[in-house]
């Protein structure tokens, strides 16, 4: 048992981790911070507003990252250290303000310096916009990704789009999610670096010309039509305690030539500028709509710009640093594609390396796979992305031709190898014949790396097969699995400094370091101080939560009551959509049986719909509309409320995590890859309700089975019953209150103005329920009251909250990187 001084712990909840303040330090950093106020601002501290301020604190902490920025760059030239390149469409870094000073120890420091000049450092850090710069777990994940390899000292550049708007402003109307562009820039961006030396051309279309060289040999040229310039803006990254700093390069893009003067001065002002609006809208939204041409043209585009550009930017490194020796290249380089978006790095390195610097096709293609690895982060069908061979040949011809040449050089061999029967052939081509010819962009980012990894166990064992099982047959030893993992210092440290206090009072400060320390916490389960403090800690959290949701949505939460929290992208494999129904099914029961002791719950949904995706947009209407209804019943007496928080992003969901009491984690199981929000809400305490699916699995064998809530079918009993027939009707007639929850959201309860508004939604669950909902409806209800019976037993609740916390050190993003670092990338990093 913990020793006997536990029992203070139940005395006041501590809102920050209380390192003192060096008052030299504090000097200095007041003196710097007037002195970025008046020199680079222009303001004086009298008139100076919040923003001011801001600006003012977040240029005098990317001071002292620099101070560390140049000597880790150095160190890797001097020690001609292997880089690790990570390619990736988004980067959801979220605001940088608290993360660097967290990761240099500043924090209270800055919060003294900031108290002299009578500014509120908590107040700055909310004025600071969100990077627009992704959209969900994807970008997430390159955030906790980058932040860890700089803290274990891995020499790594991240590449990207500095998008102008991001994805978009996710508002709400009349219970409809509305998209406008979100404008993180329009103040400026405080922690980059202009480049307007590190300036590359990126061509489309064209034509490609193919001569002779003097030795008889067949070159290729490619002669684009249009070109674009990608510019850089660099971003440090620190690591924990200041000991390294990396850099998040990001592409811009422009014309050659801003303005065409000819035509401006012929009096054809839009004409004039065609070519510069062309050129930026590739780097002004993230994942435009494809459903047009001209969306689906811009998405590749997209992804070849900053492919190019980060590739040119690479060999440049390489080629100054290693005396013009690419032979070498994949000694000293590591490029890790981050799902499929960067895929046509691969033909454009071959372009790069075959037809720029001339080496020989067999040599060059031995390189890019060596230094090539490859993250799947999905099986939906949609999310593999397949061009069509029409817009490759006309928007990048050169590559397309490549894509040829690889495919059949690859069919070729493994015919004469006799890895495949003629029969195979299709399975494995890169071009996929069927319903108008594409590119499969998964099959070629396969083939072109050394290794490919799956983000969870079970999402490993389906890549192997399912999608990829013809290719994981031919190649067995490539599909190796990485589970996601979550960088501590952002979701544990920043997110929730009292329960990183109470750590560090129980288990030591070495948890600050060590993730795996968080086993000793398992120790105080059943100590009822500690149950207790960590009761204050999350009601602290969800009284603040409670406060934003009154100031946004003007619904007033208890913070005694349980907080269910579903937050994620919208998509119908998430299942939203089964989370409402069942809370449909609870504001019935609730009425029909008034007197029972009903467990207060706050159903917490949060997340954007992509902005064409129809039924995704029409489950956040419902929900708001049956939040309007229940908010309202007075007949509940408060004991039931849902709300719906706009604009879901990273500083939203720090402040949700902390305050969670249920993680919803209930995916069709086989459709989520892994997951990090469940990673997210388990270290801070949440108990899970969720399905077999994803990093799902793996946190179920590390905290328990009693301290997990696990319903439905698993993946292989959804597969079996989309072959056998879903048997909806069959499984609605089954369940009186299933019938009833459609039958009510069919008939207009919930929107009386618009009585068919969710027929065919609900027409679609009877009629083709592809995402099981029907048939894990009355498992997950079930499941929901075994949870409000824990909830109710509040000492077996927080042992179970302890025991998550203490038990989900493994998912840490730094053990991830370690586990790359060693079995991809072939880097060292620093000993834990």
């Amino acid at each position: 048992m913990p020793s006997s001084r536990t029992s203070a712990l139940a005395v006041g909840v501590s809102s920050k981790i209380a390192l003192p303040a060096d008052e030299e330090e504090v000097t200095s950093l007041r003196r710097a911070l007037v002195a970025k106020l008046a020199y680079t601002v222009g303001k004086d501290p009298i008139v100076a507003s919040n923003h001011d301020w801001f600006i003012a604190t977040a240029l005098t902490v990317r001071d002292r990252i620099v101070d560390r920025w140049f000597p880790s760059t150095r160190a890797v030239y001097a020690e001609k250290r292997k880089r690790v390149y990570y390619l990736s469409l988004e980067f959801l870094i979220g605001r940088l303000l608290g993360d660097s000073l967290n990761n240099l120890g500043l924090t209270e420091t800055m919060r003294a310096a900031l108290s002299e000049l009578g500014v509120d450092l908590d107040r700055l850090r909310a004025i600071e916009p969100d990077a627009a710069l992704g959209n969900g777990g994807l970008g997430r994940l390159a955030a906790c990704f980058m932040e860890s390899m700089a803290s274990l000292s891995v020499a790594a550049y991240g590449y990207g789009i500095r998008y102008d708007h991001g994805l978009f402003r996710q508002q709400i109307k009349d219970g409809w999610q509305t998209e406008v562009p979100e404008n993180w820039l329009a103040s400026g961006n405080p922690w980059e670096f202009e480049r307007p030396e590190v300036l590359y051309h990126i061509g489309f279309g064209g034509s490609v010309e193919h001569v002779q060289d003097d030795e008889g040999l067949v070159r290729y040229h490619w002669q684009p039509a249009e070109t674009v310039e990608a510019q850089a803006f660099d971003t440090p990254v620190v690591g924990w305690r200041g000991r390294n700093v990396n850099t998040l390069r990001l592409w811009s893009a422009r014309a050659p030539d801003p303005l065409g003067l000819e035509a401006f001065n012929r009096g054809d002002y839009i004409g004039a500028l065609a070519s510069q609006s062309r050129a930026r809208t590739i780097s002004q939204v993230l994942y435009p709509s494809d459903e047009t041409p001209a969306g689906e043209e811009l998405r590749l585009r997209q992804e070849y710009f900053f492919s190019s550009a980060a590739l040119q930017d690479i060999l440049r490194r390489h080629l100054s640093q290693h005396n013009g020796d690419l032979h070498s290249l994949h000694e000293h380089v590591a490029i890790q594609l981050n799902d499929t978006h960067p895929a046509i790095a691969i033909p454009e390195l071959m372009r790069l390396l075959v037809d720029v610097h001339q080496l020989e096709w067999e040599e060059a293609w031995n390189i890019a796979v060596q230094t090539f690895s490859y993250t799947n982060h999905t099986l939906l069908p949609e999310a593999l992305e397949h061009w069509p061979v029409a817009l490759l040949e006309r928007v990048l011809p050169r590559h397309m031709q490549i894509i040829y040449m690889i495919n059949a050089l690859h069919l070729d061999r493994l015919k004469a190898e006799g890895k495949i029967d003629d029969g195979e052939l299709a399975e494995v081509s890169l071009i996929d014949e069927h319903a108008g010819r594409k590119v499969r962009m998964g099959w070629l980012s396969f083939i072109g790396a050394h290794k490919v990894n799956g983000v969870s166990a079970l999402h490993t064992d389906l890549m192997r097969k399912t999608v990829f099982s013809t290719l994981n047959r031919i190649y067995p030893d490539r599909i190796v699995n990485k589970t996601n993992g979550i960088t501590f210092r952002r979701w544990l440290m920043e997110a929730n400094p009292g329960l990183t206090t109470l750590l560090m009072e129980t288990v030591g400060g070495k948890v600050l370091d060590h993730p795996e320390a968080l086993a000793e916490f398992a120790a105080y389960a059943d100590d009822a101080g500690v149950q207790e403090r960590l009761a204050g800690i999350r009601r602290d959290h969800k009284a603040a939560l409670g406060r934003m949701i009154a100031e946004r949505l003007h619904v007033r939460v208890d913070p005694d009551a349980l907080f269910d929290t579903h937050i994620k992208r919208i998509h119908e494999y998430k299942r939203q959509l089964l989370n409402i129904l069942e809370t449909v099914a609870l504001y019935d029961a609730m009425r029909a049986q008034p007197t029972r002791d009903w467990a207060p719950r706050v159903k917490i949904f949060a997340g954007k719909a992509a902005a064409s995706y129809h039924n995704a947009k029409l489950i956040i209407k419902l929900i708001n509309d049956v939040a309007q209804v229940v908010n309202h019943d007075p007949t509940l007496r408060d004991r039931l409320k849902v709300v719906f928080l706009p604009n879901y992003n990273v500083s939203l969901a720090e402040a949700i995590i902390p305050a969670s009491d249920l993680s919803e984690q209930i995916s069709t199981a086989g459709m989520e890859a892994s997951g990090t929000g469940n990673m997210k809400l388990a270290l801070n305490g949440a108990l899970t309700i969720g399905t077999l699916d994803g990093a799902n699995v793996e946190i179920k064998e590390r905290v328990g089975d009693d301290n997990i809530f696990i319903f439905g079918l698993t993946a292989e009993e959804v597969e079996e019953r989309r072959r056998e027939g879903l048997g909806t009707r069959e499984i609605v007639a089954a369940s009186p209150v299933l019938q009833q929850v459609l039958d009510q959201v069919g008939s207009g309860v919930f929107s009386p103005s618009q009585p068919d508004l969710y027929r065919d939604l609900v027409d679609g669950l009877l009629n083709h329920d592809h995402f099981l909902v029907l048939s894990d409806f009355e498992s997950y209800a079930a499941t929901q009251r075994l949870v409000a019976d824990r909830w109710r037993d509040q000492k077996a609740w927080w042992r179970s909250s302890v025991l998550n916390t203490a038990n989900v050190g493994w998912f840490s993003s730094d053990r991830a990187i370690r586990e790359y670092a060693e079995d991809i990338w072939n880097v060292p990093v620093l000993k834990s």
